[in-house]
């Protein structure tokens, strides 16, 4: 899990990386869920939470930009 400080010292283009592979973590948690592989049942809410965190600081950042052109 990635903390918050981490998050904020990647780029734009590392958020949109990660957002991408935390989605697809997020599909591969579900399916090993439904399958009863899944060990861990605190990862998939873990892993949603930070992709949370990661759509919420593009969203930030987007703002930011908009707001000050």
């Amino acid at each position: 899990m990635s903390t918050l400080r981490e998050l904020r010292d990647m780029s734009d283009d590392e958020l949109h990386q990660r957002e991408r592979e935390l989605v697809d973590e997020v599909f591969r948690l579900r399916l090993r869920r439904a399958s009863g592989q899944l060990a861990n049942a605190m990862k998939p809410r873990d892993t949603r939470r930070t992709l949370a965190r990661v759509k919420t600081l593009l969203q930030q950042r987007r703002a930011t930009r908009g707001g000050a052109a």
